[in-house]
């Protein structure tokens, strides 16, 4: 069982950076791959990024690829994302997911979190 929580959600403006956090609870958390997907309103959920479990692999989605980075510390458990350059079009809530099969499709993750609020600004 793996309980993901995000946080670091806010409003930006748009050129500005944020870092998202997300802390999983698992007695084997070095066991998932990890992921970000977004869902902005009226839009479905899309990829973002994701990090294989032994982070010798990561997926970062075209339209955020070259401002967007992923990483994780199993020690804490936690996985992030950072988000530079951020424009009105990343607003959407970000959820962090785990899973252990495929990277990059919402099927591949078997748990999720609550999500965070990304607000970019023009």
């Amino acid at each position: 069982q793996v309980q993901p929580v995000e946080s670091g959600g806010g409003l930006v403006q748009a050129g500005g950076s944020l870092t998202l956090s997300c802390a999983a609870s698992a007695r084997s958390f070095s066991d998932y791959h990890m992921a970000w997907f977004r869902q902005a309103p009226g839009k479905e959920r899309e990829f973002v990024a994701a990090i294989s479990d032994s982070a010798d692999s990561t997926y970062i989605a075209s339209s955020v690829k070259g401002r967007f980075t992923i990483s994780r510390d199993d020690a804490q458990k936690a996985v992030y994302l950072r988000m530079n350059s951020l424009k009105p079009e990343d607003t959407a809530v970000y959820y962090c997911a785990a899973g252990v099969l495929t990277l990059t499709t919402i099927g591949g993750y078997r748990y999720w979190g609550q999500g965070t609020q990304v607000t970019v600004s023009s």
